[in-house]
């Protein structure tokens, strides 16, 4: 168990967290959500001992064992594969170091002998024997094949990099496990298998994620940061969103049809109980949430920017044409022969091959690079308005407020001060921010400027390139949303699987020879393909 006893945290003026008592306890999966900047990464650093607290203390039992997916994808270069992932388990590393280098002694003497019998059964019980095996266990299961196990870090991908260093946090059986977006970098089938371990997993975990699928798969609790403070909730993710937005109107509407509220939300709880339903988490989630009072759910802080798509027109019989497509990058062709046809309203995600092909299709298709070879044909009753991957150069001029910023995308009525900064309120730029510098931006805002600039341009084909890269929660559920009610046709790739499952409604992959266009969800793809099992 880790228990966290009146810990808090300032940096100058600004509180992260006051007085935080907190019990993680085994056989959970816990959550920990908030917005952006709310100190997430920071507890966790504390909750590992990365970072002291200045009042309070994080304890766990002196036998326990806390393990850290580590951020550092170039810390072990010149470490072997299989060795990496056996250091996950510090202790196990040491005495089986020690014992070897006692074993090369060339004058090996009586007290040696003794110290090797006393590491050897502290190996032993540690579970020594099966070590290389279990590592191997985990590296296959998220992908890493057995032809890459004894070579050094620096010779695998990035993506690779970050399968090793998920290995090394989960080897051993930890007691307490932390894991900070975990999902980044890995591959649907990589996800899948995480998911399936955690679920499994018997001791207690501790998730960061913005991957909404993965924490309403893996998580028995949220632990909400908000106000300074962390709030315990039973269930998923979702059942804390549905359920806090449930108490946010309660709260707003006071005595207002209080009473129908409160049936609404005691209706919704017992739904989601009986629904409840995740391997060997189902019954015991379904016992605690059955006990859940009203007060137990309370109002959120969090602010949801308005994201809202209105095209000025109606697409007419075509949309998209496709034919032939071939580009090469400095000589490496990452798109050969592609054809295909997109129907009007279609919302189609991108799959499979290369990031870079998918990146470069969708700049081909907005008119940013020309193809080596082929045909792209929009509908001529179609508009399209485009979202890179890298917006830097959106953004070069550094001494444009967001006001003017904006004002260079706006149609001339909508221009005047009063409509921008109205427009910039509703993306939670209030107040002063709308006249920050763009220069000054982090990744978030850059990407709620962009989301402005596109339902600015009333477009009715949106393209798209990981949009909820650098965004948080709540910005990327109003992004979710506002995609799914958009009453036009989107090309887009992601690799968040609730968002493509609620959004696409046809797949292309570019994997197939000159790609295919499946009309799907992205789930029963998968399911088709073999990838996810029914």
């Amino acid at each position: 168990m880790l228990q966290v006893s009146d810990v808090s945290l300032r940096f100058g003026d600004r509180k992260l967290f006051e007085d935080v008592n907190i019990k993680f306890t085994p056989g959970n999966c816990y959550g920990l959500i908030g917005a952006n900047g709310a100190g997430k990464s920071t507890f966790l650093k504390i909750l590992s001992g990365e970072i002291e607290s200045q009042t309070g203390n994080v304890s766990m039992a002196k036998d326990e064992r806390l393990a850290v997916l580590k951020q550092d994808h170039f810390g072990y270069e010149d470490e072997r594969v299989l060795d990496v992932v056996l250091m996950g388990h510090a202790r196990l590393w040491e005495v089986s170091k020690e014992k070897n280098e006692i074993y090369m002694k060339p004058d090996f003497s009586d007290e040696d002998g003794i110290r090797a019998a006393e590491l050897e059964g502290e190996y032993g019980e540690m579970g020594g024997w099966t070590a290389e095996s279990d590592a191997e266990s985990l590296l296959h299961g998220l992908g890493i094949g057995s032809d890459l196990i004894d070579k050094k870090m620096s010779e695998l991908e990035n993506n690779q990099k970050v399968k090793v260093l998920l290995a090394q946090s989960l080897f051993g059986t930890p007691d307490v496990l932390l894991l900070d977006e975990p999902t980044n970098g890995l591959d649907i089938e990589a996800i899948q298998w995480l998911e399936n371990f955690l679920i499994d997993f018997e001791n207690t975990v501790i998730v960061v994620s913005h991957d909404r699928h993965f924490l309403n798969n893996v998580c028995t609790h949220i632990a909400d940061l908000d106000f300074g403070k962390i709030q315990l909730y039973v269930g998923n993710y979702d059942f804390w969103y549905q359920s806090s937005q449930l108490a946010q109107q309660m709260a707003q509407e006071q005595n207002k049809k209080k009473e129908e509220k409160i049936k609404e939300l005691k209706d919704f709880v017992a739904r989601f109980s009986a629904n409840a339903s995740k391997s060997k988490q189902a019954t015991s989630r379904k016992k605690m949430l059955d006990k859940i009072e009203l007060d137990d759910i309370k109002p959120s802080s969090r602010r949801y920017p308005f994201v809202g798509f209105t095209p000025d027109r109606e697409i007419g019989n075509d949309l998209l044409y496709v034919n032939g497509l071939s580009h090469s990058i400095d000589g490496e062709k990452v798109l050969d022969n592609i054809s295909f046809t997109l129907n009007p309203y279609d919302k189609t995600v991108l799959i499979g091959s290369s990031e870079i092909a998918r990146t470069t299709l969708l700049r081909i298709l907005a008119g940013e690079i020309t193809p080596d070879e082929g045909e792209v044909r929009f509908g001529v009753t179609t508009t399209q308005s485009y979202m890179p991957k890298d917006n830097s150069k959106y953004f070069a001029d550094g001494n444009l407020n967001l006001v003017d910023w904006l004002r260079q995308y706006a149609p001339p009525e909508e221009q005047t001060e009063t409509f921008l900064r109205g427009f910039l309120g509703r993306m939670l730029f209030s107040g002063e921010e709308a006249k920050k510098k763009s220069n000054v931006l982090s990744g978030g805002e850059k990407m709620r400027a962009m989301l402005s600039k596109m339902m600015l341009s009333k477009a009715n084909v949106i393209m798209l390139d990981e949009p909820t890269n650098h965004l948080d929660l709540e910005s990327i559920t109003s992004v979710n949303e506002g995609l799914k009610n958009f009453k036009g046709s989107i090309i887009f790739t992601s690799h968040d699987f609730e968002f493509i499952n609620t959004i696409a409604n046809s797949v292309l992959d570019l994997s197939e020879p000159g790609a295919v266009v499946k009309e799907s969800s992205y789930e029963e793809y998968l399911k088709d393909k073999g990838v996810i099992k029914l």
